[in-house]
């Protein structure tokens, strides 16, 4: 029987926090292996399936170290990211994203008269939750860290009056083009406007790169506004897609993430090492 995706991170996970507890010192893969209850050379095929790169490689990635070298190597100016052709409705994780935005005066009934669907599904950073809309994707969260229910509540409570219902068959061509970063998605923000510009500058962030707050409210013409950049940035409610874990502090430091720091260190890794063995 296939292995699931959410089989594969929650592998990863358990190795993430063997490396996370080993602080600087490297595990080996033998080390690793065992701790994981696998054989050295099944664990080899699986972590590089899953990541692209050997889990020595890997470790590289989920250090503070790599942080700060991403800010130095892998930083990108939003402004610089305009100026190539970057944009939302452009290139995004190599799937060509379309979007549309909700009205500010729909926004204000917070989702009055809108239908939301949503599913749970297998995905590459575990248990996955999908809400959309007939026009896209409007949510997708991680239920790894909370469990189901909380991630749910959560999410509903940011459209307290919309009418929800699972039914995840209607989201899975979208979803399945997400995950597979390939293929036609779609997207339907729902949010105030100010959240929608920073999540518009999200997109312009290339896979494999980051960026910090203030450059976030500089590229919105609001260079003072990186409290409230912040606080946009932790509302996004299309983790993954609008990619809130490429922002980061200027010290290197990760930040926070909603859906905990774990799955924000192993997006961040996973993009690097995608790029790396590209």
């Amino acid at each position: 029987m296939e292995m699931t995706e959410t089989y594969h991170y929650q592998v990863m996970r358990r190795a993430i926090e063997e490396i996370d507890a080993a602080g600087s010192h490297q595990l080996s893969l033998d080390d690793l292996a065992s701790r994981m209850g696998m054989s050295p050379a099944h664990f080899q095929r699986l972590f590089t399936k899953w990541a692209g790169v050997s889990p020595k490689r890997y470790q590289q990635y989920l250090t503070l170290d790599h942080a700060k070298t991403l800010l130095r190597d892998n930083f990108t100016t939003l402004e610089a990211a305009q100026s190539v052709g970057l944009s939302g409705t452009g290139r995004l994780h190599d799937l060509f994203l379309r979007w549309e935005a909700m009205t500010p005066g729909d926004f204000a009934k917070r989702g009055d008269g809108i239908v939301i669907l949503f599913g749970w599904f297998d995905g590459p950073f575990g248990d996955t939750l999908v809400m959309g809309t007939d026009k896209g994707i409007c949510g997708m969260a991680f239920a790894e860290e909370f469990g189901r229910q909380t991630t749910l509540d959560d999410m509903k409570s940011r459209w307290p009056k919309a009418q929800f219902k699972e039914h995840p068959e209607k989201l899975s061509k979208w979803t399945k083009a997400a995950f597979e970063m390939s293929g036609d998605a779609q997207l339907h923000l729902i949010g105030a406007p100010f959240q929608i510009k920073v999540w518009e500058a999200l997109m312009q962030i290339p896979s494999g790169h980051v960026t910090t707050y203030s450059e976030i409210a500089n590229a919105i013409g609001s260079p003072k506004a990186v409290r409230a950049v912040g606080t946009a940035v932790g509302r996004n409610p299309v983790s993954w897609l609008i990619p809130c874990h490429r922002a980061m502090r200027k010290s290197g430091g990760l930040g926070g993430y909603h859906w905990g720091l774990p799955i924000k260190r192993a997006m961040l890794a996973f993009e690097a090492a995608q790029r790396d063995a590209g």
